[in-house]
Order: structure tokens, then sequence, then C-alpha cells
């Protein structure tokens, strides 16, 4: 359970999310023995689960992951779904 988002961008058709992997905080969070997020590259953007396990650490992933989007296309959509 949790709230689930899609990061609407216009991905590159050689685009690896490797380097943005690398600035996302660790998902799974310690203090709870759960995961804050995930999220998974898709054809039309970035989909986002945050699980409400840690809202600082899926908060943080998210901008990230929204700035990576802007890196790439001049607009980003963010739909929760």
């Amino acid at each position: 359970m949790g709230i689930e988002y899609k990061i609407r961008f216009s991905v590159p058709a050689t685009y690896s999310d490797a380097n943005v992997r690398k600035k996302l905080p660790p998902s799974f969070d310690e203090k709870v023995k759960a995961e804050s997020y995930s999220y998974a590259l898709e054809p039309d953007g970035f989909y986002f689960l945050d699980t409400l396990a840690n809202i600082n650490t899926s908060s943080l992933a998210f901008r990230r992951l929204v700035d990576e989007a802007l890196l790439h296309s001049e607009s980003v959509e963010v739909i929760e779904l």
C-alpha cells in the first residue's frame, strides 16, 4: 500500500537510469525494516511508489527523479495514479 505516481517526460531512446540510480537514497529503511519507495523506468517516464514508510527518504527520491526528468525534457507531468 502507498501512493503511486507517474513522472511523465520524453524519455530519450538511448536513456539509461544508471546515473540517477546512483543519486537516489537507499530505498530500504533499516528503522522500520521496509522499503520507503520503489521506482521503475518505463517508456513514458518513471513509475514511482511511495510506500509511506519514510516520508523524508521517499520525498528526496521523488525530487531527484523529477530533477532527472527535467534534464531530458522541457516539461514534466506528475500524475497520481
